[in-house]
């Protein structure tokens, strides 16, 4: 329908290196390595530096994800080896690893491997380039660790740590973070960001960096009991699997009358996962007008496209027409796929979509009440308020506060739509701007009388 664009949050420049995520050889040589860089996260908020926003250095300061050394994290990541850790703090498991153990990390919080910007000048002004491929030099770790050339990034959360030795009472993590910044001049104010403000002035790759790192330590925090029996977790694969502590070598199962279903087969609570979403716009059978809805949780005269989880049983096409539906009370049809964006709030793949719908027909939000209001706007509404300087808004938890004013002042504009940080604000942007372009239907006959092409 319309060339794809990179979008907050997506076009990882990351080569992953999934098939070394085994390899604790690997990962403990390149976790120490002088050119690997740290995101650190508290409860899913990440650590920021504090930027002055104007060129001369002046006006608002503004927050930049923060990226630590290996030396600036020390105190958080323990006592090597961190990964492939043996029954015995210090030593390694076996060479001949078994499943439970490959690249196990049993003792401290979890360290996750986002993977190696093979860029090495690691350019940020590179929008979202995306793009990075496996490569043959690294077929295995050995190989891997000798031609390392890039930037390996980490991910750690370091809400549930416990930093106040007995000799030193009153230690905490801000402190370590503060003295860790002196030792190696890091000059910036550091200071724990909300989660969701970081799309209001990150760089694409910084989001994109951001993104995987906090769907993943997210993953890992939240997955610390097995779903199978009810025993601890642990950390395997460099944070990207979880291994239950009765599959250990050294485990004591007495008693136990059978073993942890997790050791057989493959299991969606072993892995990460995504969860995917649809939202959409519907498009009249003129194409001039779109359908927008404004959530009770989030009222203040903002609008935006309709969204819900995909069920099970259904595909893209079945979500987006039950949605449609249960929200608004619209039967929509020729349902279209335009782009997607990954969402770390906490693990949720955005897919947008357009489709058709009568604007003709009664618009309905008492069946799940999960709306305040959805109406159909025309094209000129939309755009007024596209090109209204306050017209995109994403801080949700301002929306309640900002509605008792909307509306009071003449310069306010009618409404507020989601900025092209968000999905949602993309999908309205290039309907609005006309860069996707839609059939014209006789009203009434759904799906027939085509007055136009796309």
């Amino acid at each position: 329908m319309t060339e794809q664009r990179t979008i907050m949050f997506a076009g990882s420049p990351l080569n992953r290196l999934s098939w070394l995520r085994t390899s604790h050889t690997f990962l403990n040589a390149i976790i120490v390595s002088p050119k690997s860089r740290w995101i650190l996260f508290k409860s899913g908020n990440p650590l920021t530096t504090k930027t002055p926003d104007s060129e001369e250095g002046k006006g608002k300061p503004q927050s930049q994800i923060a990226y630590l050394t290996t030396a600036n994290v020390r105190p958080f990541i323990g006592e090597p080896p961190y990964f492939g850790q043996g029954r015995v703090s210090g030593l390694l498991t076996p060479e001949e690893q078994v499943t439970a153990t490959e690249a196990v990390r049993h003792r401290g919080s979890p360290i996750v491997f986002l993977g190696l910007h093979e860029n090495e000048n690691g350019n940020r002004e590179r929008e979202g380039s995306g793009g990075a491929l496996p490569s043959s030099d690294f077929i295995d770790a050995d190989k891997a660790v000798a031609k390392l050339d890039g930037t390996p990034y980490f991910a750690m959360d370091i809400a549930d740590m416990e930093l106040d030795p007995v000799d030193e009472p009153g230690v905490g993590i801000e402190k370590v973070l503060e003295e860790c910044a002196a030792e190696n001049g890091i000059e910036s104010k550091l200071e724990w960001l909300d989660a969701r403000s970081v799309m209001t002035n990150a760089s694409l790759f910084d989001g994109s960096i951001f993104a995987e790192g906090r769907s993943m330590v997210d993953w890992n925090s939240r997955n610390k009991f097995c779903p199978g029996c009810g025993s601890k977790q642990h950390s395997l694969w460099g944070g990207w699997k979880l291994g239950c502590s009765t599959l250990m070598p050294w485990a004591d199962n007495t008693g136990r009358t059978k073993p942890c279903p997790s050791g057989k087969g493959l299991h969606n609570f072993t892995h990460p996962r995504s969860d995917p979403v649809v939202i959409m716009l519907a498009v009249d059978e003129t194409g001039e007008k779109i359908l927008l809805g404004q959530n009770n949780r989030f009222k203040g005269q903002f609008y935006s496209a309709l969204a819900g989880f995909i069920e099970p049983g259904e595909t893209f096409e079945d979500a987006v027409k039950r949605e449609m539906w249960e929200e608004a009370g619209v039967k929509a049809w020729d349902v279209q796929y335009h782009s997607g964006q990954p969402w770390p709030f906490p693990a949720s793949l955005m897919c947008g979509f357009y489709a058709r719908a009568d604007s003709t027909k009664p618009v309905r939000i008492d069946l799940d009440n999960e709306l305040a209001d959805a109406r159909w706007f025309t094209r000129a509404e939309v755009m007024s308020v596209l090109t209204h300087a306050t017209g995109s808004y994403l801080d949700l938890a301002k929306l309640a506060e900002s509605s008792q004013q909307l509306n009071k002042d003449a310069n306010e504009p009618p409404f507020r739509v989601p900025p092209t940080t968000a999905i949602a604000g993309v999908l309205i942007k290039d309907w609005a701007e006309g860069k996707v372009r839609f059939p014209v239907f006789e009203v009434g006959k759904e799906g027939t009388g085509v007055k136009g092409n796309l």
